[in-house]
């Protein structure tokens, strides 16, 4: 699965056991389906837990 705002995909690597055995495994990105308000109408969407963060962020006031 793919990220729709950041085109976030899954990247290869190895797990590595105690006894530094290497074996080939997937890191995939926390994908959830969510109904976002996009341009005005509500679009249900696929985004990353990051992305979720940031768009609920709140910006800093600046004094």
């Amino acid at each position: 699965m793919k990220c729709e705002i950041c085109n976030k995909i899954g990247v290869a690597g190895n797990n590595v056991s105690h006894s530094k055995r290497h074996t080939k495994t997937r890191f995939m990105p926390n994908i959830q389906k969510l109904t976002l308000p996009i341009n005005g109408t509500r679009r249900r969407v696929k985004i990353c837990t990051r992305c979720l963060r940031t768009l609920h962020k709140v910006p800093k006031s600046r004094v």
